[in-house]
C-alpha cells in the first residue's frame, strides 16, 4: 500500500511540474493587462501561463518578435514545461509567425490566434499616410498592410498547429468601410486566414474584445486540448502540422 501511495504522489508531483505552458501575446497598442482575463482562464484550466508585455509601438516587427518571445520561452522552460502553446491577439500572431520563420521552437505545441492580420489589414492600407497614424501605431503598425512589401505577405505558411478565431462584429463602422465583410472592425475574416492553418471559427465579437469574451475563451481552451474548434461556425482543414503529429 505504501509503495502504491508513493508512486501516486510521485506521479502527481511530476504532473504538477510538467504542466504545459501557454505564452500570451497581446496586440498593437495594447498591454499584458488586455490578456489578463484569458490568462486567468488558462491558469484555472491547469496551464502555466506567461503573459508577455512588450512595447508594441516602439519597434518594427522584426525587433519585437525576439524581444517578446525569447524571454517567454525561457520562462516556460524554467518551469520545466514539456510543451509550449501560444495564444495571441491581433499583431501578436504576426510576431509569432515572424519568430518561427527565423527560429525553431522544438517544444512548440498548439497556437490560437485571435483576430490576426495574417494577410494584413486594409485599414493600414487606407490610413497609413494619414497624419498621426504612424505616431500612434509606431513602426510595427506601418508594417501591417496588405501589400507585397508588408510583413504579413512576406511570411510563409505556418508549420505549427494553428487555430484562428475571427470576429464578425464591429464597433468601429468607419474602419469597417475599408474592410471586406465580414470583419471585426480591424481585420476581415478572409484576411485572418493563412496557409497551413488547421481550423477556423467565427464569433460575433469585435476586435478589441476577442480575448475577453467567454465564448472565445471556451474555443481557445477547446483547441489547446483537441486541435479543433466546436459549433456550427467551426471549420477544420487538413493541415501539415496535424498530419505530421499523427504519423510521429
Amino acid at each position: 500500500m505504501r509503495v502504491i501511495l508513493s508512486a501516486f504522489l510521485l506521479l502527481m508531483s511530476f504532473n504538477t511540474v510538467a504542466k504545459d505552458c501557454v505564452v500570451l501575446l497581446h496586440g498593437l497598442a495594447r498591454s499584458a493587462s488586455a490578456m489578463e482575463t484569458m490568462q486567468q482562464a488558462l491558469d484555472a484550466a491547469g496551464y502555466h501561463s506567461v503573459n508577455v508585455d512588450y512595447p508594441s509601438r516602439e519597434h518594427a516587427i522584426e525587433v519585437l518578435a525576439p524581444m517578446a518571445i525569447a524571454p517567454a520561452l525561457a520562462q516556460c522552460r524554467a518551469k520545466q514545461s514539456r510543451v509550449i502553446h501560444f495564444v495571441t491577439h491581433s499583431m501578436g500572431g504576426i510576431l509569432l509567425r515572424q519568430y518561427t520563420q527565423d527560429n525553431v521552437i522544438a517544444d512548440l505545441g498548439r497556437v490560437v490566434m485571435m483576430g490576426p492580420p495574417n494577410q494584413g489589414s486594409q485599414v493600414v492600407d487606407n490610413l497609413k499616410d494619414v497624419p498621426g497614424f504612424e505616431a500612434f501605431n509606431g513602426p510595427a503598425g506601418m508594417q501591417l498592410g496588405t501589400g507585397a512589401q508588408d510583413i504579413p505577405k512576406q511570411l510563409g505558411p505556418v508549420s505549427f498547429e494553428l487555430g484562428v478565431i475571427a470576429g464578425t462584429s464591429s464597433i468601429n463602422l468607419i474602419l469597417s468601410t475599408f474592410l471586406p465583410n465580414p470583419d471585426d472592425g480591424k481585420v476581415s475574416v478572409e484576411n485572418t486566414k493563412v496557409q497551413g492553418m488547421c481550423a477556423l471559427v467565427t464569433v460575433d465579437v469585435s476586435h478589441p474584445f476577442l480575448m475577453q469574451r467567454q465564448q472565445v475563451i471556451d474555443q481557445v481552451l477547446y483547441f489547446l486540448r483537441r486541435g479543433s474548434f466546436f459549433g456550427d461556425n467551426a471549420q477544420q482543414f487538413a493541415c501539415p502540422a496535424q498530419l505530421k503529429s499523427k504519423l510521429s
